[in-house]
């Protein structure tokens, strides 16, 4: 049991000043050398004698009768209600009792927020046996400038006035292989079909440099990946092409999750003069997440070193 922040003993000081007693020391003595009343100390003695070493325990301050406790049919009921998706409010008004008594109910039975009622969904995830078995690919769309606005800088943009409009976007266009989460980044200027068709060809070059065949590409429902150029490329590269479930972006999960990296680690990592610095950097950076970083969801290898080893294997 959880000791009371402000207890003045706990069952260890209660226990010496127990044996200071039964070793003949008088019960005054004892209370004083423990820094407590001699009625304080009369009554551990008499729970020791009476209950030995388990009445020198915290006992529960909950009392033992609670005249006006909710019925356990009520309780029932309120349990009932809520797992109808009704609110502490509703479920109140409906048995008339207090709206504070059904809260109270509810946090005990786990269920004082609604989203407590909805199972956790099951997360499903799979790694492919071999690199190039399949390859993840996605586009981040990402504002150009040529100084620092007030993201970078703190200041607000009330201080500072830095806008930068019309000076356009810049798409990421990502891949990631699946098993060894190798990673091929370029920066282009927009995500139309014969860009990303074009990148996609690009980025088999760099895996097929590295002894990996792309056998499927993996990518959302978007126009550039839905157009007949993509189709043929895919085609042309002897890839079949598969797409993610309408509204699901989890099925594309690794090249999601490799977008935030990017962001977090290149993109928003540093404060950059411009866009155009700040495109200058990837290829560095990328550098060090295929070779030097460790990466968690491949056993903290490097995606390079998983590669190789995946390939060697095949």
């Amino acid at each position: 049991m959880k000791l009371h922040r402000n207890a003045r003993t706990t069952p260890f000081s209660r226990k010496l000043l127990v044996d200071r007693i039964r070793a003949g020391e008088s019960v005054a003595a004892a209370a004083e050398a423990v820094g407590v009343s001699r009625s304080t100390a009369y009554k551990w003695l008499r729970r020791w004698r009476t209950q030995g070493l388990a009445g020198l325990e915290d006992r529960s301050s909950a009392p033992h009768h609670i005249p006006h406790k909710t019925p356990a049919r009520l309780r029932k009921r309120i349990e009932q209600l809520r797992r109808r998706q009704w609110t502490g409010r509703a479920i109140a008004l409906e048995l008339g009792l207090a709206r504070s008594t059904v809260s109270a109910w509810l946090r005990r039975m786990g269920l004082g927020l609604l989203r407590a009622l909805t199972p956790p969904r099951i997360v499903r995830r799979y790694e492919k046996q071999r690199p190039g078995e399949l390859l993840h690919l996605d586009v981040k769309k990402l504002g150009r400038f040529r100084r620092p606005g007030h993201w970078a800088t703190g200041k607000g943009r009330a201080a500072g006035q830095v806008r930068h409009r019309g000076i356009g976007w810049d798409f990421v266009h990502v891949c990631i292989d699946d098993h060894s989460r190798a990673a091929y980044v370029e920066v282009l200027n927009d995500e139309r079909k014969e860009t990303a068709a074009a990148f996609l060809r690009r980025a088999c070059t760099w895996y097929r440099r590295r002894r990996v065949r792309i056998e499927r590409v993996l990518t959302d429902n978007g126009s550039c990946y839905r157009s007949k150029a993509f189709a043929a490329t895919c085609h042309e590269l002897g890839a079949k092409q598969s797409f993610t479930r309408p509204y699901r972006p989890q099925t594309n999960g690794k090249a999601e999750r490799f977008i935030q990296t990017v962001m977090r680690e290149w993109a928003y990592a540093r404060r950059y003069r411009s866009s155009t610095q700040r495109n200058k950097v990837l290829a560095p950076w990328l550098n060090y997440y295929n070779r030097e970083r460790p990466h968690g969801g491949i056993g903290y290898e490097t995606p390079v070193a998983r590669l190789r080893s995946g390939v060697s294997t095949t």
